[in-house]
């Protein structure tokens, strides 16, 4: 994954900074034994991932082009590229 620069945009950092916080939250209270509490923070873990998808939508994602899936086979997003 790293030759692709998966998930390194602003969509995938919020979103998933966002889904760790709510991941913290809902682990605090799971151990406080209150459930309204955990379902708090699996609230705000979906709020990551609909955070992170409304940014993609927003241009602040990766684009589909420069995905390896996208890509003929022996050309790279930096072929062919001289100055």
């Amino acid at each position: 994954m790293a030759g692709s620069s998966h998930g390194h945009t602003p969509a995938a950092w919020t979103g998933v900074i966002i889904a760790f916080i709510g991941f913290c939250i809902a682990g605090m209270f799971m151990v406080a034994a209150q459930p309204w509490g955990f379902w708090a923070g699996m609230a705000v873990v979906l709020l990551g991932g609909v955070v992170g998808y409304i940014m993609k939508m927003m241009g602040l994602g990766q684009p589909k082009q420069n995905h390896p899936v996208h890509q003929v086979a022996g050309e790279h997003a930096g072929a062919g590229a001289k100055g």
